[in-house]
């Protein structure tokens, strides 16, 4: 390859968002413009006057085009590679409040300085995750320096990432997405601890674990707030949040999620954790046509919580961030006693803070009550982000005591 080959001559604009720390090249008139290469091939960008800006791994089919690996002139080897990883570790054991977890994110892409790879711990397995398919080539590297940092992991999976995976059906978490690349298989479903509770993952179907490892803080934070009181947890997926807050007291748990496979999972959570699911109740359905029929019975709850996906699709309602939470907001309200917690939390990337609670207004203006926030939480310390890198904020956890406006009496 001659020397040339690996530099990349990046626009006026895309420059000065380098030189700010951003770490994406998005493609532009300047990038197509480029000569053609491979997907993983390690590159040198300069301005126009030919000015070193970073070295970056090149993805040149996709929007971002290029990930800057480091400011200095690099190979993207061994020896590297190894240091990005341990320094990354290091941060963990560092920072983390890990206490009685053993599942939490080792590497988060942009915020280790790996932009598109994510390495998630569960138990004595490791996940990857490409979000660029420019790290495919280096894949095998990956693993092998993963062993010689953490030689007592008994496995390491990929969990592939498909191309649109908004339009996939439900029925997708029954095919396998994860695959072995080194060690022994994980048992099919497979125990981890968080904050002392046992939850049950899978590292092969799905395109989930069915453990959200960044809410790992605000489950905790929740269980400091349900002692007694009657929780709706809506999109309750697995039920991880429902089994934190049985585990910590709380008088009566209800779980919605329009999963059938999920709400069993769910189930088979409590066991685990020796809590009777039967003693809380379960809900199979869609979460604004369940909220419906529940002001209807006159149900009346303590806290309200919601984590909906950023999109999905059933077959009476479809939801995004942007317009729906709002509406669950609004319908939510009405069951929920004078004084008491909604909790509304989103990972949508796209939609900042502001934005957010914005759409937590309109619901609350809509339902005629107040909310004051009274905590604004996001992830815990295994998921940084570079401040030069705003995206890297993605999650929102809001909680709001409700004023004004008065729930329908009746049974939790």
């Amino acid at each position: 390859m001659k020397a040339n080959d690996a530099i990349r001559i990046v626009g006026p604009e895309t420059a000065r968002m380098l030189d700010l720390g951003h770490p994406w090249v998005v493609a532009d008139s300047y990038t197509r413009k480029w000569p053609v290469g491979a997907s993983g091939q390690s590159v040198g960008l300069c301005d126009n006057q030919g000015r070193f800006l970073a070295t970056a791994l090149l993805d040149p089919e996709e929007r971002i085009v290029a990930r800057v690996l480091d400011r200095r002139r690099i190979q993207l080897d061994r020896p590297w590679l190894t240091e990005q990883l341990r320094s990354a570790i290091e941060l963990r054991l560092s920072h983390a409040d890990l206490h009685d977890s053993n599942a939490c994110r080792l590497v988060n892409a942009e915020g280790d300085g790996l932009p598109g790879l994510t390495v998630d711990r569960y138990a004595d397995y490791l996940m990857l995750q490409l979000y660029s398919t420019a790290w495919r080539p280096h894949l095998k590297l990956i693993t092998q320096v993963l062993q010689d940092i953490l030689p007592t992991t008994h496995g390491i999976y990929e969990k592939s990432r498909p191309q649109k995976t908004r339009e996939l059906e439900a029925v997708s978490d029954s095919k396998a997405y994860g695959r072995l690349l080194a060690g022994k298989p994980a048992p099919q479903r497979l125990e981890v601890r968080e904050n002392g509770l046992t939850f049950l993952v899978t590292l092969e179907q799905g395109l989930n674990t069915g453990l959200f490892l960044d809410q790992r803080l605000n489950r905790r934070d929740l269980m400091q707030r349900v002692k007694g009181k009657r929780l709706l947890n809506l999109f309750s997926y697995t039920g991880a949040f429902s089994v934190a807050a049985a585990a910590a007291g709380a008088a009566a748990v209800t779980s919605v999620d329009t999963s059938t496979g999920y709400t069993n999972w769910a189930r088979d959570n409590f066991a685990a954790n020796r809590l009777n699911p039967k003693q809380h109740e379960f809900i199979v359905g869609d979460c604004l046509t369940v909220l419906g029929k529940l002001t209807q019975s006159r149900k009346n709850y303590d806290i309200i919580l919601m984590d909906p996906p950023s999109f999905s699709t059933t077959t009476k309602n479809r939801f995004t961030t942007r317009g729906g939470t709002s509406d669950l907001v609004a319908a939510s309200l009405p069951l929920l006693t004078d004084g008491g917690l909604i909790i509304t939390s989103s990972n949508h990337q796209k939609v900042d803070s502001t934005e957010y609670l914005k759409e937590l207004r309109r619901g609350a203006l809509q339902a005629g009550c107040d909310l004051r926030v009274i905590s604004l939480l996001g992830q815990p310390e295994d998921f940084p982000y570079p401040v030069t890198f705003p995206e890297g904020r993605y999650l929102k956890y809001a909680v709001c005591v409700k004023t004004g406006g008065t729930a329908k009496m009746g049974t939790p």
